[in-house]
């Protein structure tokens, strides 16, 4: 396993993410052995989000189900997505009030007295970015989240947040595989003028890298925004043939090397991998024992359909 010094302390935060969103059906016990078999395997960060229906409660009965567990994970949610009240619909809130209210939910459900990433879970046009920081302070100061970061920002988002926010912006979660890539197209279809050429997010990528900041891939298994699985789709045949015969060379499973394909990029880069099955955990933790080389990364992009100008 490998791993990236994450937030002000510098914490060992592994490359892999446990990610909750799909606990529903799991019993805690359950769950305690999941994380243990993450913990096994060198995966030592999950993460959640109170969207995610009953998955916090679930990990708090884990935590409590298992004494000592908590404190071996580095323990990351988020806050913002909310059901609108009218509407059948969610919108999103990142008033002070909201924030504060959110995460001491949060850390009730979760049976902890911290977390330690908070993400703003996607943007809200409506944030006012003082009232943001005054609660990230006050929520850093009671010692109830050490660090702070975002979602699904553009790089104008987070400069204007960041303006005003009293600690470093540490993550942006942005959907990516290797048969999802709007961010990596357009920064090779410069000054062109096909689809690929138009930069939909504003180089996420590019000032990730420049500011230090974590990318937490999510989807990296899908083939567009909650498309399905690119594994074993015959719309993608060519594709899994390279990821098949990329496994088969490594000794590892053709979604290793799918999630080793995203953690290739530069920078400090994790993939979240939402299964609930240890031996899973097991095979994607797999994807960091390894780097593939540039000739494969481009066989991979390639093999999804890309073209480069």
């Amino acid at each position: 396993m490998r791993y990236i010094e994450f937030g002000q302390n510098a914490t060992k935060v592994s490359e892999l993410v446990l990610g909750a969103m799909r606990i529903a059906p799991m019993t805690p016990a359950e769950i305690a052995d999941l994380i243990e078999a993450a913990l096994d395997a060198g995966v030592n960060a999950v993460d959640t989000a109170p969207i995610y229906g009953p998955s916090e409660g679930l990990l708090g009965e884990a935590f409590a189900l298992r004494p000592g567990l908590r404190d071996r994970v580095w323990l990351q949610t988020k806050l913002g997505i909310r059901p609108h009240p009218r509407v059948k619909a969610n919108y999103f809130d990142f008033s002070y009030e909201h924030i504060i209210e959110s995460v001491d939910n949060s850390l009730k459900a979760l049976k902890t007295d911290h977390v330690d990433s908070l993400l703003l879970h996607r943007p809200d046009a409506l944030m006012v970015p003082e009232d943001i920081a005054r609660a990230f302070q006050e929520l850093h100061d009671a010692g109830k989240v050490i660090d702070f970061g975002v979602s699904n920002q553009n790089p104008a988002q987070m400069k204007r947040l960041a303006k005003w926010l009293p600690f470093p912006i540490q993550a942006n979660q942005m959907q990516l595989s290797c048969a999802f890539t709007p961010m990596i197209d357009a920064s090779f279809n410069v000054n062109m003028e096909n689809d690929a050429s138009v930069m939909r997010d504003g180089g996420v990528l590019e000032y990730a890298y420049d500011n230090g900041m974590a990318v937490q891939a999510w989807s990296v298994m899908q083939k567009g925004y909650f498309g399905g699985v690119f594994l074993g789709d015959p719309e993608y045949a060519e594709l899994n043939e390279t990821l098949e015969l990329i496994a088969s060379e490594h000794g590892v499973t053709p979604s290793a090397v799918a999630i080793n394909w995203v953690l290739r990029y530069p920078g400090k880069m994790q993939a979240i991998v939402g299964t609930t099955k240890a031996t899973r955990v097991a095979e994607s933790a797999a994807a960091c024992d390894w780097e593939m080389t540039r000739e494969e990364w481009y066989e991979i992009y390639f093999s999804a359909g890309h073209q480069l100008p």
